[in-house]
């Protein structure tokens, strides 16, 4: 048997955007299924922690409702660095073309590491996972432009899709909050009901977030703990870049399926999104 075709990463960039989303939009028809990872320059907006003592219970979890406000509070506040996309079949294989496979990496110029909120460890992590923020403040895409190409591909807007599209994301509360936001061009809706109705204007009516997924089988952890668990490796690229991520997100999603016995034996899973959602 042949090698399978290596991996690429394909860079997106202000110059390529609409190249690559028509590129998108011809691979839809046979993979349907699409994983997405975000980047952003971390949580600026915490959480209260009441001071530690053994005599002072852990704090309680936020509600769905809470921590949606929290949520919003922080993508409402911070940019989009980059967004990764893999398209994939039921099978887990990836559209090819030139004798490789690809994935896809978007690059945003919304981000000014100069004068925009953001969490410096987070920023300096990036950096050393390789991302060039002056790079993408020069070249980096529009996100007006992406919103509007992206809607129109089908990729963001179910009205005009051929068939339904299948989502997935990894503890993906803020993935679908800032796409929800440039898809928008607007701030946040004041409520997590508001929120999960744009959602499933925008991404159709199957959406799966891995974590809740995961701890059926008592998978805990970030995505590449749970990754190493099932034994899935990452294919190309480094943790921290999106378009990395969104492989790995779907490798474990076609992994997790396996375990669960076939795609039906996870409909229950069907917009669980960790946190926002009650978890069975």
């Amino acid at each position: 048997m042949a090698d399978p075709a290596p991996i690429v990463v394909r860079e997106v960039w202000q110059s390529n955007l609409a190249a690559e989303i028509s590129l998108i939009q011809r691979h839809l028809q046979e993979f349907p299924y699409i994983s997405m990872d975000t980047e952003f320059p971390g949580i600026v907006f915490k959480p209260p922690i009441p001071p530690k003592s053994k005599h002072n219970p852990p704090p309680p979890p936020l509600s769905p409702s809470e921590l949606y406000a929290l949520m919003k509070r922080n993508v409402d506040t911070l940019c989009i660095i980059q967004l990764g996309l893999t398209l994939s079949d039921a099978a887990g294989n990836l559209p090819s073309s030139g004798g490789s496979r690809h994935v896809w990496e978007f690059n945003f110029a919304d981000f000014d590491s100069d004068s925009d909120p953001h969490n410096p460890e987070s920023v300096s992590l990036l950096e050393r996972q390789g991302i060039n923020f002056l790079k993408n403040k020069l070249m980096g895409i529009d996100s007006h432009a992406f919103a509007l190409l992206f809607k129109l591909s089908g990729l963001g807007l179910r009205a005009i899709r051929r068939r339904n599209l299948t989502w997935v994301t990894f503890h993906g509360v803020y993935d679908f909050g800032f796409l929800v936001k440039i898809l928008t061009g607007s701030q946040l809706p004041e409520t997590l009901q508001e929120f999960m109705v744009l959602l499933r204007h925008y991404f159709g009516p199957v959406v799966y977030d891995l974590k809740p997924m995961a701890r059926r089988f008592g998978l805990h952890g970030g995505l590449e703990r749970i990754a190493k668990s099932l034994m899935v490796d990452r294919a190309v690229g480094r943790s921290h870049q999106a378009g990395s991520d969104s492989l790995l997100t779907m490798r474990v999603f076609v992994e997790l399926i396996k375990k669960f016995g076939g795609a039906k034996k996870i409909e229950e899973f069907n917009y669980m999104l960790f946190g926002l959602t009650p978890i069975l």
